[in-house]
Formats: C-alpha cells, structure tokens, sequence
C-alpha cells in the first residue's frame, strides 16, 4: 500500500507492528535513514539492538546470499518483543526476493524495513511493497517538514511558548536546512536556552542557527543600505577572504535593494509592505528592512537599482575590468546615496 505524506506523517510516529514490512525510498539519503531510524526505534524500542531483536542486512550480502533474509525474518531471539529485519540500499534486482518473503511472512515473524534511494513509478520493488495488502510503501521527497513535524521536534527538545515571530522564524529556517541540521539547531537550541525563564525569541533562534557566508553579506548589505562609509572595506575584505566573488555580491545587494524598493512601494507603507514579503522576515531584520526603506524612499531605491544594475552589467561584460574594485566603488557610492 502507497501512504501518501499525510498518511505517513501518522505512520512514522507510531509504526504498526503487525505490518509484513515497509520500503523507505527517495534521493535524499540522509532524509531516508532519518525516516528509517524512526520507524525501527518505533517498533523494536531504544534497547532492540541490544537485545538483539534487529538485524542489519546491506543489500550487497543478498545479493551474495538471499537466505540471509529469510533467516533474519524467522529467527526467534531471547528477549521477547518485536523484531525488524532491515535491509538497506536495496534495488529493483531484488524485488523478487522481497516478494517471495513477504509471501511467506507470517504473524509473529520479523518486520522488513527496506530503505532505497530515488525509485520512480515503474520500480519493480515499489510495485511489490505498494501491491501486497500488509505493506506499505513511503517515498520521501525534498518538501520542507509540516508545521506537525516541526512542533514534534521542538517538543522533543523540550521547546514551548514560542511567540509568533519565533514560530515563523523556525518555519522559515526549515525551508533553508537539511532536516538533520534543522533537528541539531533545535537542540542547539534547548540547550541555549537552558534554565532561562524568557520565552524563546526571534534573536535566540540566529544565535544558534548554522553560520554561514550569507550572514556576513547581510552585514555588509546592512552596513551600505545604513550609509556606513567607513565600514565597508573591511567586511569585503573578510567576503573576499572567504571566497565570494564580486557577482555574488552584486546579486546580494540587488535582492537586498529590490526587498527594500517592493517595501517602500507598498501602499500601506514599508511595515506593511515587510508583511507581504515571501518568504517572511522576523525579528530584527524585519525591523532593519522597514527601517531602511523607510529611510531611501521608493525613488531613491529606484535609482540604486539601476546603479547595481549597470555595475552587473559591467561585471559580465567581456571586458577586462577590476571586479572587487568595481563593486567596492558601487557600494561605497550606494552607501553616500543614502545620506543625501
């Protein structure tokens, strides 16, 4: 049987241990062995391999030796409870031993937990898993985690009475980690916020996200849209320093100006416009954002858009021209835009 997202969600937190087995598939491997971790503490408990109630099975073993299965799935352990046979990384070359197993499984034997990478339609070991009655066929897909899933792990964490910007804040920092990086924040974050009473806010959350290039791109963006002549040059220095090159920087400072000009351009104002944004903005930066619209005006964000626009322009030309220079002199005359 084929669960649909919905379906699974419900599954994963509570695995059916009378089921014959369940194949785990998709092209993001970490995703998948997340699921399957869940799914085999789910039926056999923290203690299962310890107890010897969970056997290990990689493919390229079955392919050498099919009865491994069989044996797995029949053996009887000396603790009691149920007990998983998984077989990881398997392909369509051994869907006829999945299927004659599963032919044979009966109550009280091992449950199969199969994982597999990307398998599309026509996959021989989806047809076997979503054909017979007692199974269930899951594929995980690239979609950030649900509003359910991510309350879970922040419940796990022992995480609550988050405010309405925090909440927002971590569902948009779904949207840009890996699952397994957005589950480590969260800890990081429990752990930050450790015997203090304050709920968890929009500043506690940036703290403890992963660091990244990006952060530094804001600041520089930050430091031109506020006229900050005098520190421009060293941020370009440590961006330089790290390997971004004078483009990506360009692109930066438009993204950054066309956020602010579609705030400023906003009808009911730049606060208003900031709401409308997608994806959101929280926090601090909301403020920064409604405050330097605020501050360059529609017009004047106009004309810095066409500056940034000719300085690409000239970026990709075939033409010899000193970049880093090229985009320091563009943003040092951005930044004196501002103040006039």
């Amino acid at each position: 049987m084929k669960l649909s997202p919905r379906e699974a969600a419900g599954y994963f937190k509570k695995p059916n241990p009378k089921r014959a087995g369940v194949l785990i598939y998709g092209a993001d491997a970490m995703r998948v062995a997340e699921r399957r971790q869940q799914v085999i503490l789910g039926l056999v408990g923290p203690e299962g391999e310890g107890e010897m109630r969970l056997t290990r099975i990689a493919a390229a073993d079955l392919r050498k030796d099919p009865a491994l299965l069989d044996d797995a799935i029949k053996a009887q352990g000396f603790f009691p409870g149920p007990r998983v046979a998984f077989a990881e990384e398997a392909t369509d070359g051994l869907s006829k031993l999945f299927e004659d197993a599963l032919s044979g499984w009966r109550d009280g034997d091992a449950q199969i937990v199969v994982t597999a990478g990307q398998l599309n339609a026509k996959s021989a070991l989806r047809k076997v898993f979503e054909a017979h009655p007692n199974t269930f066929a899951i594929g995980i897909y690239d979609d950030p985690p649900s509003r359910d899933e991510i309350n879970d792990i922040l419940a796990k964490a022992g995480i609550g009475g988050l405010s309405r910007d925090a909440e927002e804040a971590i569902m948009a920092l779904s949207r840009l980690l890996e699952p397994g990086d957005l589950r480590q924040t969260i800890e990081k974050l429990s752990l930050y916020k450790r015997g203090d009473p304050e709920p968890v806010s929009v500043a506690d959350i940036d703290a403890c996200k992963p660091q990244s290039t990006e952060a530094d791109l804001d600041d520089v963006l930050a430091v031109v849209a506020e006229a900050r002549v005098t520190e421009i040059a060293p941020i370009l220095q440590r961006l330089y320093a790290q390997g971004v090159n004078p483009v990506t920087l360009c692109i930066g400072a438009t993204r950054h100006f066309r956020t602010l000009h579609s705030a400023a351009s906003d009808p009911g104002g730049p606060s208003a416009g900031v709401g409308r944004l997608r994806p959101p903005v929280f926090g601090p930066r909301r403020d920064a954002i409604v405050r330097q619209a605020s501050g360059w005006g529609r017009d004047k964000l106009e004309k810095a858009l066409t500056l940034l626009t000719d300085t690409d322009l000239q970026l990709r030309s075939t033409g010899k021209v000193p970049q880093q220079a090229l985009v320091e002199r563009t943003l040092i005359r951005l930044a004196m835009m501002a103040r006039r």
